[in-house]
């Protein structure tokens, strides 16, 4: 054979097998979009960091392994204030910075002017649609920073499609901003899905619809039982023990929810209330998620929609029952399945490659302090109404008798400022004097005074956390810390969270979808990050407070 023929060959068997690679890649390959069609948040509140790994065997292939195994996992991610708690936990994900900017400090924060209690999402300015009264005087006004979401509604001039929801109107509502196209929580009165004239003054046909179909009454009307087999929660506490409080007494399997709901209301109008203490809250959220999504047609054009997804019962079960039981265990799987369903729909309808999708939890929990002290591991109940009473007879003895003490609220002490100011007395001695006496009672770590923190920088550790954690408006004059294991003492609940340490503070994070590449990422990372990541992959300006960054491992 001649050596041009040979040569012709050859580039004819070239030029055959790129045009099969060519025609292969066509068929099998996608490259995906510039920006993401559909961001969705998915924020469990109470989810300890290594609450995924102790159950990570038990999970399924489809579920929250399956975003494991795919995306992108950052094992150290924590939030870096004091108080962790459910509402600034939801406002600094969404924000991209600290309580002391976005203003959302706690749950609740006490105005010593007004002599007022202040909920975080509180606004008597709107009225509710779809639900309660009292259910629907809630709107973002004391949310003091724009979110990720509020500016992918300015950066599209309102094309993108911005949703909320939550079984809790704080999680819902913080988790969003102030733009949404629609925000809707759980009314515990009438056992419907409902909002506020903020977001609009009438619900969707659609949300009329599900709402019309009563998934709530048939929850309640059945039995909450394992999932698995008894043998399948060795891992747990045992299913009946002394440490958790239950459900009227009742702490073991099955929860027979028809006959416990009568006794769990006790009264109260709350009717639908006892949802949010079962595994069911979470499958009803998911409920709702799919056909929002479905109706409102997130993620069908090639403009980014964004949609919150906040999971709440974990955070109830979690503080009757405490992390180590049987019942939480069930509802983390239960959860799973529910990470499974939401997956199925979008990865099916809408596709993996379109879909940016973060999962994390809002805040940790403490084990019950009676389960440590069975180990020998210190612990106990920072017992706050009886340190109350006894600082208002130290400050009368040392002042004259007068109301120096107008609240507490989340560790946090609100002094009289008007009558210290009327008798002409430091209001700084007043604090120091109050953090003196708090820290000598047991389980008082420390106890500040505010005073401290106005123009300091600390640099690291606790002292940093309660300056992320400081606004002049909203915090108290004395903020105690309480010793590892300690919690402040609630007749309904076993546990709680509130600290900066480990258990509360640290939770999982994980990417997945649209360019998230597989990995594990194991250096620390501030959850503020979440937002200044969202913002760069989607090439919109960062929320307003943001103090975050991006995380470099997405995009590489």
């Amino acid at each position: 054979m001649k050596i041009g023929e040979v040569v012709n060959k050859c580039s004819v068997s070239i030029i055959l097998l790129l045009s099969a690679l060519l025609k292969l890649s066509g068929q099998g390959a996608y490259i995906p979009p510039d920006k993401p069609r559909l961001v969705i948040g998915i924020v469990v509140e109470q989810l300890k960091y290594d609450q995924l790994e102790k159950y990570r065997e038990k999970l399924g292939e489809n579920g929250i392994k399956k975003l494991i195994n795919e995306g992108t996992y950052f094992k150290n991610a924590s939030f870096d204030y004091m108080l962790t708690q459910s509402a600034p936990g939801h406002a600094t994900i969404s924000t991209g910075t600290e309580p002391s900017f976005h203003g959302i400090t706690s749950d609740n924060w006490y105005l010593p002017l007004r002599n007022e209690l202040i909920y975080c999402t509180r606004d008597i300015d709107v009225n509710p649609v779809g639900g309660s009264f009292e259910s629907g005087l809630n709107s973002p006004v004391n949310l003091q920073a724009s979110t990720f979401s509020d500016e992918l509604e300015m950066a599209t001039n309102k094309l993108a499609k911005v949703f909320g929801i939550g079984l809790k109107d704080n999680s819902a509502i913080l988790s969003t901003g102030h733009s949404a196209d629609g925000v809707f929580w759980f009314d515990n009165t009438t056992g419907t899905w409902m909002t506020s004239t903020y977001f609009n003054n009438s619900l969707p046909g659609w949300v009329m619809d599900f709402n019309a179909m009563n998934y709530p009454e048939s929850y309640l009307n059945g039995v909450w039982n394992l999932l698995r087999p008894l043998s399948d929660y060795a891992d747990c506490l045992p299913d009946s023990n002394k440490f958790e409080v239950g459900f009227n007494s009742q702490n073991f399997f099955p929860y027979d929810l028809k006959k416990l709901r009568s006794k769990f209301m006790s009264g109260s109008r709350n009717d639908f209330a006892m949802l949010r203490e079962t595994p069911f809250g979470n499958s009803l959220t998911t409920s709702l998620a799919v056909r929002l999504i479905e109706k409102e047609k997130l993620g069908r054009d090639d403009v980014t929609d964004y949609l919150s997804i906040c999971y709440s019962s974990t955070d109830n079960i979690g503080h009757r029952f405490g992390p180590s039981s049987v019942e939480m265990e069930d509802a983390i799987l239960r959860l799973d399945d529910e990470i499974k369903n939401l997956l199925t729909y979008v990865n099916d309808s809408i596709g993996k490659k379109n879909v940016l999708i973060y999962f994390t939890s809002a805040h940790g929990i403490s084990e019950i302090p009676a389960v440590l002290e069975s180990y020998h591991i210190p612990a106990g109940y920072f017992k706050q109404n009886q340190a109350l009473q006894l600082l208002r007879s130290y400050l009368n003895a040392v002042y004259g008798e007068g109301n120096w003490v107008k609240g507490y609220s989340e560790r946090q002490v609100y002094l009289n400022r008007t009558l210290i100011e009327d008798a002409r007395i430091p209001l700084e001695d007043v604090q120091k004097k109050v953090a003196r006496f708090l820290v000598q009672f047991s389980g008082v770590a420390a106890a500040y005074p505010y005073s401290a923190f106005e123009a300091n920088d600390f640099g690291n550790g606790n002292l940093k956390r309660i300056i992320n954690n400081f606004n002049s408006q909203r915090s108290g004059d004395v903020i105690v810390t309480l010793n590892p294991g300690w919690i402040e003492k609630d007749e309904d609940y076993v546990t709680n969270h509130n600290s900066p340490y480990e258990y509360d503070s640290h939770v999982p994070l994980i990417w997945y979808g649209w360019t998230v590449n597989r990995s594990v990422v194991a250096r620390k990372v501030n959850m503020t990050d979440i937002a200044a990541t969202l913002s760069s992959l989607c090439k919109i300006p960062y929320p307003n407070a943001c103090t975050g960054e991006p995380l470099i491992e997405l995009f590489r």
